[in-house]
């Protein structure tokens, strides 16, 4: 609207020479940008009539052929308004499936069990995406609390359907395995069937690093087996340290090629520690120079802070330092021991 006032004030305004007038055009066709259909529409019918008005006060503008270009060019915006409107809303329905399938994928997780506090960050880097490869979980079990994270190679929508496979067996095993090593054997078997069961041109994409974590009621420890994830960063006193398995542990899906081998370590877990688990998204996002962001340097300098605000900071600082954009699907647990555990009668 502005567009066609400031074309017709000048077309009325200055020597017919210059010609101003076959610049309203225009004005219907930036509306289709932005406006429904029938005030599209309007606006070139309203082009028309300050064409019409200018042909009174100038009658050799070329009126006729204005006029023409009005009509068409307000008939294509029309059209193109019209498809604008379509796929916005076949984009709003596919929001709506993804936030559904991310609810259901990675639901919310409870802030709290027993005496752990519990805090989530997600941040898929497809664009339009709610979910992507990477995936975690959280379980209150009769083995204690029981924590999953891992990534699915690969980015995206592509790699959904394999890290739901995963979370799905952790979630209807972890209350049944005693055992970390029960448990990630299910994982592994789980995944295998999965790549089995797709094309072969997508198998590639169906090996997954993972970790599991365990903090049993009233042992005042943290078990951890970690299957080619990045190793978590602990904090105690202030004190940061980067928990390398003493072992490797095989990654989901390569048993075959690699054999079953899984360690765990066990490390304490008191009143105040806090650990945080993240995939490789975090650590390889880069900035302009090519270097990648220092985490265990990052969380020296934050000093004391509650799980939340932990990954809000790291979710601030990760943008910044990528300057706004992720190049991988990005997730973490920030877990923080309240006090010595203690089963719950």
């Amino acid at each position: 609207m502005i567009v066609t006032l400031l074309i017709g004030g000048l077309a009325f305004s200055t020597p017919r020479e210059i010609a101003f007038s076959r610049l309203l055009p225009a004005a219907p066709a930036l509306a289709a940008a932005l406006w429904p259909v029938l005030p599209t529409v309007l606006l070139g019918a309203f082009c028309l009539l300050i064409m019409i008005g200018l042909s009174f006060v100038y009658s050799d503008l070329g009126t006729p052929y204005t006029a023409a270009a009005i009509i068409a060019v307000t008939l294509a915006a029309a059209y193109a308004s019209h498809l604008r409107l379509q796929r916005e809303e076949t984009l709003f329905q596919v929001r709506l499936v993804a936030d559904a399938a991310q609810k259901v994928l990675l639901r919310p997780l409870p802030h709290r069990i027993q005496d752990v506090d519990i805090e989530s960050l997600y941040l898929a880097a497809q664009e339009q995406a709610r979910i992507g490869g990477d995936f975690y979980e959280v379980a209150d079990t009769p083995y204690g609390v029981r924590l999953l994270i891992g990534d699915v190679r690969g980015k995206g929508l592509s790699a959904v359907g394999a890290a739901s496979a995963v979370i799905n067996c952790f979630r209807e095993n972890a209350y049944d395995q005693p055992d970390l090593r029960g448990l990630i054997q299910r994982l592994q078997v789980t995944l295998a069937r999965y790549s089995e069961a797709v094309p072969a041109d997508d198998q590639s994409e169906h090996f997954a690093t993972a970790l599991l974590a365990e903090i049993p009621y009233g042992s005042g420890q943290i078990r951890i087996l970690n299957c080619g994830h990045p190793p978590p960063v602990f904090v105690r006193s202030g004190e940061i340290h980067v928990l390398e398995p003493t072992l490797p542990s095989t990654p989901l899906n390569l048993a075959a090629l690699l054999g079953d081998h899984y360690h765990v370590d066990t490390v304490a877990f008191v009143q105040g520690d806090q650990m945080l688990l993240y995939t490789d998204g975090v650590t390889e996002t880069r900035d302009r120079a090519g270097e990648f962001f220092p985490l265990p340097d990052w969380m020296r300098r934050q000093g004391p802070a509650s799980p939340r605000e932990l990954l809000d900071r790291l979710h601030g600082d990760l943008l910044r330092y990528g300057g706004g954009r992720l190049d991988d699907d990005i997730a973490a647990l920030a877990v923080r021991c309240r006090q010595t555990l203690s089963q719950e009668s």
